[in-house]
């Protein structure tokens, strides 16, 4: 069960997003006060992101959409695109992972039986 599948989000592989954090704090003080982004400068939607999964898994799978994980009227952000151009300029830091091959970290992490027990696939948090 799934909620909307039509926003789109720009997903940064943690270690991207690790690499971003020590660049920045390196930069200086020259910096601060800036807003940053550390972004792909890239989007995908919901739909994209979970048939990419499942190509990633090779696996069959249909989702369903769930009416409760639907978000209240205006109150869903239907595009996420960060622009990484100030990033890349102040400290030349860019993604080093593609949404796949950071796709294919988490399914290896994931699918390690010590990692997968510590998970709660049957909560739903809202």
């Amino acid at each position: 069960m799934v909620g909307d599948l039509t926003p789109t989000r720009d997903f940064n592989f943690v270690a991207d997003t690790a690499r971003g954090f020590l660049a920045l704090a390196e930069a200086g003080s020259e910096i601060d006060g800036m807003e940053i982004n550390i972004a792909t400068g890239t989007e995908i939607s919901m739909a994209e992101t979970l048939d990419l999964i499942a190509e990633l898994m090779d696996a069959d799978v249909t989702y369903t959409v769930d009416p409760q994980r639907l978000r209240p009227g205006k109150s869903e952000v239907f595009r996420l695109c960060g622009d990484n151009t100030l990033i890349t300029s102040l400290t030349g830091w860019k993604p080093e992972y593609t949404l796949a091959a950071g796709l294919e970290e988490t399914i290896r992490w994931f699918t390690k039986k010590e990692n997968l027990a510590r998970y709660k696939s049957g909560i739903y948090n809202k």
